[in-house]
């Protein structure tokens, strides 16, 4: 009679510690527990593949739309001023009001894409935007004009965020990184659209007939929404449940969502989020300023260029930050080591290249310059939504999306406190009657800039440090 050798022990698992952490949640590998104890089965990861390709489209097909409607006041900037009659300061109050009405809604949004799904939340927010945008087509008088751009800006806030959500059902956490980054870049092809394709249509066509034509665009994406998107993959209980991996506070063990004030306060009190929305203040505004208002006026008033040298400028940003959004994306999804190098790195270079832009003599830089400050400001968005990634690792997937919308303000706030400062100041440097603003006011008033992006780092300074005492 022969003996079989003993076989060696099979060592501990390196997931063992997820497999425990599982348990906890009432989930465990390639199971998950029911209402009534029981386990039944459900996927352990999200699936990816093309389905989760094809429902990212959709959604960010929503979010092109969005930042068409929200960037196209930045080529018709000069032209709003002379149908409305308006100076600098009344001016930046269009894209003042929409910057705050995004922001402001990016807590509610979030709670709503946390009840109700992200698929709803589309369908409302094309609806606002294309009211606001044919709203805005019509109007010929400055307060019909500034309500139309609130309704806008309202409808813009409800996508960014729904699309972040999407990809959360429908990606492995691992790839959220990338999957963010391709959707701002997805969003900047919305904004090339508005540099190479608005700025020459306003040119040619019109006012009216040019915002009419983008109010109907929501026609047919939001038929491509109600017909086509799936906001989480299939399961058991049947396409419209969520993954048991995806929402394990409510979908596994069947507890009752929290009440919305203590999700709000649960998700402001993490030190993740804070970060996060540091971050995307400090990061985003710059860029965001330039684009979406003073780009246009800035170059072809102070810098003597023709509408579309200067839109051939503003498309050089659009490009950059889509090639930078690649990049990031890329870097993030390998190690989230690179977030604070980004983050700082961007910081660093946009007030450096901004301060040799400024300091020039009679605040004229040469061309290269301006081409090297608008690559880098092409980094801001980018950047930004590395303070998603905080705001995605400290928080339960279950109140995701109020994350991101406390993260997602931050750089519109900033936005907002700059297009105002930029706008008080010009007009203050200007005297009454001039026919435009000089080189001279627009040197000054852009050095209003250090001021929030001086706030924001050393915000961004203190909270990492305190992140790094709790990891210890």
């Amino acid at each position: 009679m022969t003996v079989e050798p003993a076989r060696p022990a099979r060592p501990l698992s390196a997931s063992a510690p997820r497999a425990t952490a599982d348990r906890i949640r009432g989930t465990t590998a390639g199971t998950t527990t029911g209402t009534t104890g029981g386990p039944t089965a459900g996927p352990r990861q999200p699936p990816g593949g093309r389905a989760a390709w094809t429902a990212w489209s959709i959604g960010a097909a929503v979010y092109v739309l969005a930042v068409i409607h929200r960037t196209s006041l930045g080529v018709a900037g000069l032209d709003a001023a002379d149908r409305f009659g308006i100076g600098a300061s009344a001016l930046s109050t269009f894209s003042i009001l929409q910057v705050l009405v995004y922001a402001a809604m990016q807590i509610p949004v979030g709670v709503l894409v946390d009840r109700f799904g992200p698929r709803k939340v589309l369908l409302l927010g094309v609806l606002l935007l294309s009211t606001g945008q044919l709203a805005f087509a019509f109007s010929d008088a400055f307060g019909p004009a500034l309500a139309s751009r609130a309704v806008l800006g309202c409808g813009d806030a409800m996508t960014f965020i729904s699309v972040l959500r999407i990809a959360a059902r429908w990606f492995p956490a691992a790839k959220n990184p990338l999957v963010a980054q391709l959707t701002g870049l997805a969003g900047m092809s919305g904004n090339l659209v508005t540099t190479v394709v608005l700025a020459q249509a306003l040119h040619s066509e019109g006012w009216t007939p040019t915002f009419t034509a983008i109010a109907l665009l929501g026609i047919a994406v939001f038929a491509l929404v109600a017909l086509f998107l799936r906001e989480a993959p299939e399961t058991r209980e049947g396409p419209e449940e969520p993954s048991p991996v995806v929402e394990p506070a409510v979908a596994a063990t069947g507890r009752p969502r929290p009440a919305v004030g203590r999700q709000v306060r649960d998700a402001w009190q993490e030190p993740g989020t804070r970060l996060g929305l540091w971050i995307h203040f400090t990061t985003q505004f710059p860029g965001n300023a330039f684009g979406l208002l003073w780009g246009l006026p800035y170059l072809v008033q102070a810098q003597g260029m023709t509408r579309a040298e200067a839109g051939g400028l503003l498309t050089l940003l659009v490009l950059a930050n889509m090639s930078f959004g690649f990049l990031f994306g890329r870097l993030l999804s390998r190690t989230s080591r690179a977030r604070m190098p980004i983050v700082f790195t961007t910081i660093g270079v946009t007030a450096l290249l901004w301060a040799v832009t400024l300091a020039w003599p009679e605040g004229r830089p040469p061309l290269w310059l301006l081409v090297a400050i608008i690559l880098v400001m092409g980094s801001n968005g980018p950047a930004s939504l590395v303070g998603l990634d905080f705001a995605r690792a400290r928080n339960p997937v279950e109140r995701f999306g109020t994350a991101s919308g406390i993260v997602n303000m931050g750089g519109f706030i900033g936005t907002m406190i700059t297009l105002f400062g930029i706008g008080v100041l010009l007009d203050a440097l200007t005297p009454a009657g001039a026919g435009g603003y000089s080189a001279s006011a627009f040197r000054w008033a852009f050095c209003w800039q250090y001021v929030p992006m001086a706030v924001g780092t050393v915000m961004i300074l203190r909270l990492r440090r305190r992140l790094a005492a709790e990891a210890v």
